[in-house]
């Protein structure tokens, strides 16, 4: 009997998982066209919104189809109380879970990742601090960057 439960739960969180995703890659979309000053301004309102509630919510959910259900002990540091949130050692795919309990913050991701087909929407839509493994001046950049936004005073989301 479990033989057969997996033979119909494994195409069906199959097809669940890329319908999220899909979802996940239209709202990114959606909140990131014709976006002003693309990546060197903070996303604003309606923008910032959308990728919170709606990334967030289908982040979760996504997770939930998997089978995974996470609960959150004690309460997570808010923009004022931690422009820059740490998660370690971040080397998984569970660090989204992360990202959406803290309502989507910005990400230090390799700058490669922004080119890939639908994941890369997504985490631009993020806004990014992106790390090139070619620039020598890489590492001192992605430190001024995290930085600077940790000391906007709340106009560029958490750091993560």
């Amino acid at each position: 009997q479990t033989a057969l439960q997996g033979i119909i739960l494994l195409p069906l969180r199959v097809i669940c998982i890329t319908f999220l995703l899909l979802l996940a890659w239209l709202s990114a979309s959606i909140a990131t066209f014709c976006q002003p000053g693309r990546g060197f301004l903070p996303l604003k309102g309606w923008r910032r919104r959308m990728i919170q509630t709606a990334l967030s919510g289908l982040t979760r959910t996504a997770y939930l189809v998997m089978g995974f259900q996470v609960k959150v002990k004690g309460k997570v540091a808010s923009l004022p109380e931690a422009p820059i949130f740490v998660a370690a050692p971040h080397s998984s795919f569970f660090d989204a879970i992360i990202c959406a309990l803290t309502g989507m913050p910005s990400i230090v991701t390799r700058a490669e990742n922004l080119s890939t087909p639908v994941f890369g929407t997504i985490l631009s839509s993020l806004q990014p601090v992106a790390v090139s493994r070619q620039d020598p001046d890489s590492r001192k950049n992605t430190v001024a960057e995290i930085t600077r936004r940790a000391l906007s005073r709340g106009q560029w989301p958490q750091v993560i």
